[in-house]
């Protein structure tokens, strides 16, 4: 039987952090652009009013980075780690999976995004958070 109080792996609460910090911004930007028309951009500067070097690879597939649609999908990915961090918390055993396909997911938010997606893949292979509950098949639901 799995002990429910064991505390989290130092690198969990890495992924946590990480997992709020890309979650919560998603969220927010995709909130605001779907909000104010736009998403939140330098004001001043070279790169102002400029998005991400992820706009090239967006257009690429044929989406335009500042349409109604990739907006929602800022949003939802968003929600998606931050609901994914809450059951990483919470020691659910779908929560290693959700994690994953968020980190999968959001490959394409060059730069930020995508480094840290491939550390939050790296860290939940390891050794330690594969024995957490919310690492393992041994978690709730």
């Amino acid at each position: 039987m799995e002990n429910q109080t064991q505390k989290m792996p130092r690198l969990g609460w890495i992924v946590t952090a990480i997992a709020l910090l890309l979650g919560g911004w998603l969220a927010f930007d995709g909130a605001h652009a779907l909000a104010t028309g736009d998403y939140v951009t330098p004001s001043s500067g070279r790169y102002a009013g400029q998005l991400g070097p992820w706009t090239h690879l967006v257009s690429a597939v044929g989406i335009d980075p500042r349409s109604t649609l990739m907006r929602i999908i800022h949003l939802a990915l968003g929600v998606a780690w931050l609901d994914a961090a809450a059951l990483f918390l919470l020691k659910f055993r779908l929560a290693r999976p959700a994690l994953l396909a968020c980190a999968i997911a959001s490959l394409w938010y060059l730069p930020f995004g995508t480094l840290l997606s491939l550390i939050v893949m790296g860290l939940l292979l390891s050794p330690d958070l594969r024995k957490w509950p919310g690492g393992s098949p041994a978690g709730r639901l």
